[in-house]
């Protein structure tokens, strides 16, 4: 097979090392991901999973101090978040980032102020038809699911190539997080490459293709998500379940 053959992985990471400050949080990760998986990120609490998801999607913080991260064969590692995120890198944080004291559609409308836009909003409110009831209500106010539903509705009225998800289940009642795995179904469905780090191993196990497991800031498994599901072993010793 000749190189010019040999298929590119879509998203790679190559021996990523990240500091908060002098803590050296990630140790050296590398990892592929093919276009239109959903990657669960694993470990236990402390293992670095926000941090690694962090520094891939180029926030500030952890500092990333060296290592290579490519999107389509961009090199994504030079840039800063909102660079990034130009580019189809979109990370909804744990704590949501919804925008007070604006309606539904104010902050939807808000994440297409600058381009390239994703779906339209009228797109968004069919696949999200929550939010349309909703589009004139204060944001803030609405459940923890419906505020998670706008978190990744507004990473989709972006150009999103890849979208990181962080703890995307935290707090949310048992039927609002099978509303929340059909919306990430329907995701994967448009192509839509997606990282998912989750403390609710077996949710994320469950809904993905394939797996990541961090332990101490560095790659400790990488397979498919059913080789976590079916190695008993396995999970206890990374995941305590």
């Amino acid at each position: 097979m000749s190189e010019t053959s040999v298929k590119k992985p879509y998203f790679s990471v190559k021996d990523i090392h990240a500091y908060y400050g002098e803590s050296y949080i990630v140790q050296g990760v590398s990892f592929d991901v093919e276009e239109g998986d959903i990657v669960a990120l694993l470990g236990r609490n402390g293992a670095g999973k926000t941090s690694t998801l962090r520094a891939l999607a180029r926030v500030d913080s952890p500092a990333l101090k060296r290592g290579e991260i490519y999107l389509n064969g961009k090199a994504i590692h030079p840039l800063k978040a909102y660079q990034a995120a130009r580019e189809g890198i979109q990370l909804v944080p744990e704590d949501r980032r919804i925008i007070g004291g604006l309606t539904v559609e104010e902050n939807l409308l808000l994440s297409q102020v600058a381009e390239p836009k994703g779906w339209e909003i009228e797109r968004i409110y069919n696949h999200f038809p929550r939010l349309g009831e909703r589009r004139n209500q204060d944001a803030v106010t609405m459940s923890g699911g419906e505020q998670q539903m706008l978190a990744v509705a507004r990473a989709l009225a972006r150009d999103v190539k890849l979208l990181f998800l962080d703890e995307p289940y935290e707090g949310l009642a048992p039927v609002i997080v099978q509303e929340i795995e059909k919306i990430l179904l329907e995701v994967k469905k448009l192509g839509i490459t997606t990282i998912i780090v989750e403390q609710n191993a077996i949710a994320a196990l469950q809904l993905a293709d394939k797996a990541l497991i961090l332990d101490m800031g560095q790659i400790a498994f990488r397979g498919t998500a059913q080789q976590v599901l079916d190695d008993q072993e396995l999970r206890h010793e990374y995941l305590a379940i």
